[in-house]
């Protein structure tokens, strides 16, 4: 594992703990040359999973895709980084339940969309905003009334 900071090769591991429901492993280590700390992530390898986009190309499954957009969603609101990470390997579990190989983007967006609504009703506007690709107000403003019901 290469140091974030000074790129060295060689570290120790400090502590490592299962995170969330026991998919991945979190090593806290400790740069042997520069001292400094960072945190690792180890995942199960899986047989790669293939999202189906609108425009019918594939590309890999990537969580990182997902935290990035719930991030953006939730910006300067009470939702805090566990709370955000907890929704994505939740989605993440479920991604890799429902599908052997190939599983289409709307379903991905609409199981963020659902969660995001039980989190944070400012959040799941914003992501639906873009998710949904609003034209206009119009479009928006039935969004709006949905949530209002």
């Amino acid at each position: 594992m290469r140091c974030p900071y000074c790129d060295n090769t060689e570290d120790k591991v400090i502590d490592s703990r299962m995170s969330g429901e026991g998919l991945s492993t979190r090593r806290r280590r400790e740069c042997l040359k520069c001292e400094k700390r960072f945190t690792t992530y180890e995942y199960v390898e899986k047989a790669p999973l293939m999202v189906v986009k609108r425009d019918g190309t594939r590309k890999r499954f990537d969580r990182e895709k997902i935290q990035t957009g719930v991030i953006k969603a939730c910006e300067k609101r009470p939702v805090s980084m566990d709370a955000i990470e907890k929704m994505v390997d939740e989605i993440e579990k479920e991604v890799q339940k429902k599908a052997e190989t190939e599983i289409k983007s709307t379903v991905i967006g609409n199981m963020v969309m659902e969660r995001l609504y039980n989190l944070d009703e400012v959040a799941y506007v914003r992501f639906a905003s873009v998710y949904r690709r609003f034209k206009d107000v119009s479009h928006f403003m039935k969004e709006l009334k949905k949530f209002l019901e």
